[in-house]
């Protein structure tokens, strides 16, 4: 795992001193990404320059470096992440001639390019990548992103420079770089929590989206905002849509033996490869089905004890140290468990403006880096459970959305939507929380006003697209909020950006897949991972594991009103049942307390209303309000909080 970073200057009219300065200066910013080693490149004739901050991983060698060239010279790369499948990759790249000094997964990355052709290796890449090739002869540059988006990569104009970075840090250094902020995009952070690709936080920066790869070449480098041409030349060399959609059209026809035989199969080679390191490795484990089955095939295919690592609460409410202790002792792992305070918890929030680099939401974030750096102290690789609920239907919506969707279109929606518009209001929310403390304690609910918020909007929702969109919204209306913004679309509100699926179960994981999980769950577990020099590894995003589960009937993910069915039964295999049925826990901590208690001053600092009427971003009102109903008791808007309070908060770091 690594940094990139690099500049091309609008006409090359600048000093190569200047240049290198500038590239050193924001490949600096990258150092946390790579501690090992730091390398850079610049073709002076064409005003470009290439830098690399190195963790070693495989190939700890200097014939590892980077930037590094090919063997013809031609090609000269900086590369982010892994190519698991190199070592298969080598002999035939070898009978075809070439000679390889070392034994990286670069050196084959730049031989399979030379041989087969940009696109072509990268259809036989196994593995999570960003990087940047630029092309001597041609006088062009490639950036690319891998198929899930597991890696990060911005791209955009900074003064007169086009640079591209893993992260945003790298663009502060650029001379002229005008740090506007993209109002539209803090809509998009108020509505999901995290901001979406292809926006970023600053106006003129993008992300790549996952799966594509984009040319520049010098008339689209000294072309500064020119984002038609710059979109015009992105291509996919991997889709999740067309992925989907084959698969719902090329169904298995598998028995229940026969696919989980097929599964299991697939994870363990996806396992194998990824448990190839030259350091310590190990896995993170929350005792869930997606770390234990991940662990489980780590540990059926080591000659040692697997290490482990796991992170608990206190408070049952959320703790699963217990559960992934039980786990650990069943498969016999090296298990390693730090119980973590609130005060532990609360000191990393002044760190979150500067490691999430943009806005960041997702209170998970923090046991994400506590736990990612109390394996640091021991190994240098994890591997995390990731994936497993956007690819075999985890999430409470996908198994009880059907049901709910059924129910709700039996009614016309001119009489859902005037039934949502009776029961809008006070009384509604009000009286189920009265009503709810009544009732036993398994049909209690948590935060019975929003949940009766929510079931007013979905009563009056159009479509099924609607529904998810609500459920997956933090604000309703963000642009109401945000001052002088207007929300962009996004997928899930553009019908020409969507997967055609049948099943409603299928359509909401496909959006699951392509939108929450680059944006939020594998944007958190980079960048709190990377902050501690810790590389983080997705066996469950496999390309060829994806794309056998998009293949799958529903039946053989959602069973018996569960999800997850044929990854428990791989799981079961190795694991007892017991072991692993209980309800689903998110992984986050008591975040609502803690903005009633110990960072009570913090939030208050930054939500108060000269404040917030001085910066210009938001509406006071709204905000204010929220907060004084979450002091009292009389909601929780913890979620809805946090993101503006993580504005703020990078606001202020980063103004």
């Amino acid at each position: 795992m690594c940094g990139i970073t690099g500049i091309w200057e609008s006409g090359a009219s600048g000093s190569p001193q200047c240049r290198d300065q500038l590239l050193r200066a924001m490949t600096g910013a990258l150092r946390h990404r790579g501690p090992d080693d730091a390398g850079f490149f610049a073709d002076a004739n064409a005003g470009i320059a290439l830098g690399h901050r190195r963790l070693s991983i495989v190939d700890l060698s200097p014939l590892g470096h980077q930037p590094m060239m090919s063997p013809s010279g031609r090609h000269v790369i900086v590369f982010n992440g892994e190519v698991y499948n190199h070592a298969r990759l080598r002999p035939e790249l070898e009978k075809a001639g070439f000679a390889f000094r070392g034994h990286s997964d670069t050196e084959v990355m730049l031989a399979a390019i030379e041989h087969w052709g940009l696109e072509a290796a990268l259809d036989r890449f196994v593995g999570m990548f960003a990087f940047a090739l630029w092309d001597k002869q041609n006088r062009t540059l490639v950036l690319a992103r891998d198929r899930l988006g597991i890696k990060p990569l911005y791209y955009g104009w900074g003064g007169s420079f086009f640079a591209f970075s893993s992260e945003l840090k790298a663009f502060s250094a650029i001379p002229g770089f005008a740090n506007q902020i993209n109002r539209d995009a803090l809509c998009l952070l108020l509505r999901y929590n995290y901001i979406p690709e292809p926006w970023s936080i600053w106006q003129h920066i993008y992300k790549l989206p996952p799966g594509c790869f984009l040319r520049v070449d010098a008339q689209i480098a000294r072309t500064p905002m020119n984002v038609a041409a710059l979109t015009s030349r992105i291509a996919h060399f991997w889709s999740a849509r067309d992925v989907a959609e084959a698969g719902e059209r090329e169904r298995f026809k598998l028995s229940d033996a026969d696919a989980t035989a097929e599964l299991d199969r697939l994870l363990r080679d996806a396992v194998r490869l990824r448990m190839e390191a030259d350091v310590p490795l190990g896995a993170f484990l929350s005792g869930g089905v997606d770390s234990s089955a991940v662990t489980a095939l780590m540990q059926v295919q080591a000659s040692r004890p697997v290490k482990t690592f796991s992170i608990g609460f206190e408070g049952d409410d959320y703790d699963e140290a217990k559960h992934a202790k039980a786990v650990a002792k069943h498969l016999g792992t090296d298990h390693h468990e730090l119980y973590v305070t609130a005060r532990d918890a609360l000191n990393v929030v002044p760190q979150l403006p500067t490691m999430f680099d943009e806005p960041f939401a997702d209170s998970s974030q923090i046991p994400t880096f506590l736990v990612s750096k109390f394996a640091r102290g021991t190994v240098t690789v994890a591997l995390s459970g990731d994936g497993g609920d956007e690819l075999f239907a985890g999430y409470n919506r996908h198994f009880w959305g059907g049901g709910l969707r059924q129910r709700l279109d039996s009614i016309p929606h001119p009489v859902r939507r005037a039934l949502s518009g009776a029961l809008r209001g006070q009384w509604f929310g009000r009286s189920l929380e009265h009503l709810t403390p009544m009732l036993p304690a398994r049909f209690r609910l948590k935060n019975p006003r929003a949940k009766a918020d929510m079931l007013v909007d979905m009563l009056g929702a159009s479509s099924n697209e609607e529904r998810y969109r609500l459920l997956v919204s933090q604000w309703r209306d963000p642009a109401a909020v945000v001052l002088d913004a207007s929300e962009p679309h996004t997928m899930l509100d553009d019908p020409f950006m969507r997967a055609v699926l049948t099943d409603p179960a299928e359509r909401m994981m496909y959006n699951d897949l392509v939108t929450y999980l680059p944006g939020d769950i594998l944007t958190k577990v980079d960048r709190a991972s990377m902050a501690v020099g810790l590389e983080a590894r997705v066996p469950l995003l496999d390309h060829r594991v994806v794309e056998y589960a998009w293949r799958l009937p529903v039946q053989k993910k959602i069973r018996n009103g569960q999800g997850k069915w044929l990854l428990r039964q791989v799981l079961y295999q190795y694991v007892p049942r017991e072991l692993i049925e209980r309800p689903k826990q998110g992984f986050g901590g008591p975040v609502h307390q803690w903005l009633r208690g110990p960072l009570r001053d913090w939030a208050e600092s930054l939500l108060a209303e000269d404040g917030l009427r001085r910066e210009g971003f938001f509406d006071p009102g709204p905000i204010r309000a929220m907060w004084q109903a979450h002091l009292s008791g009389r909601a929780d808007s913890t979620y809805r909080l946090w993101g503006v309070l993580m504005f703020q908060s990078w606001l202020r770091n980063d103004g």
